[in-house]
């Protein structure tokens, strides 16, 4: 019985820890770089989100919105990117590379390639001096006060925060480029958002 109680108040405790790390990453968060940032996806012809485990994960989520506004996106696989996968990404083209360390391996022959093909390059990382934030031409903080799990060592609250900075992101463009939900409905007929949607272009 103790067992479960315990697990209980740590499933509640789970939820205040992720819920004080939102307040957090939104103190982290220069309202500057937020809005270079918006500018630059909102006037890009193509996105390209990239990063590992977790955050290549939310990345792919990033990826998801940016197409449900009709800004044309991919994930770039950092394993498929270095075998020719880049050749996607065009000069003045977006690419976001997300880590919370800012040095993963993968993603840094990444970031390389994009420089030299004159992409502009978003960095998300709670590491302000890795270089991938040295390397990028605006930088996202991310701040994450502690993981969920009792060793603080799953991505667990970091990817939270990574996909609610990503959902911000999502919401600033649809105010900058002017997005309709009609446009939203023409591109989700299905399931029962796209029900919904139909609807409501009926009445």
């Amino acid at each position: 019985m103790n067992d479960q109680k315990d697990a209980w108040e740590t499933a509640r405790e789970a939820f205040r820890i992720e819920a004080n790390a939102m307040e957090a990453a939104l103190s982290a968060l220069p309202q500057e770089n937020f809005l270079r940032a918006v500018q630059a996806l909102a006037s890009a012809k193509r996105i390209s989100a990239s990063g590992c485990g977790h955050s290549g994960i939310a990345c792919m989520h990033f990826a998801h919105l940016m197409c449900c506004i009709e800004r044309p996106a991919r994930f770039l696989s950092p394993s498929e990117a270095v075998h020719g996968a880049t050749g996607f990404v065009q000069k003045d083209d977006v690419v976001l590379l997300a880590s919370r360390g800012g040095k993963t391996s993968e993603l840094l022959p990444i970031l390389d390639i994009c420089q030299k093909k004159g992409a502009f390059i978003i960095a998300v990382t709670e590491n302000l001096s890795s270089p991938l934030a040295l390397g990028a031409d605006v930088v996202l903080p991310m701040r994450v006060t502690r993981e969920t799990d009792r060793y603080n060592s799953q991505g667990t609250t970091s990817f939270v925060v990574l996909c609610a900075l990503f959902d911000a992101l999502q919401s600033a463009l649809i105010e900058v480029t002017g997005f309709k939900n009609e446009q939203f409905a023409r591109i989700h007929p299905g399931g029962a958002v796209g029900e919904r949607l139909a609807g409501n272009a009926r009445t």
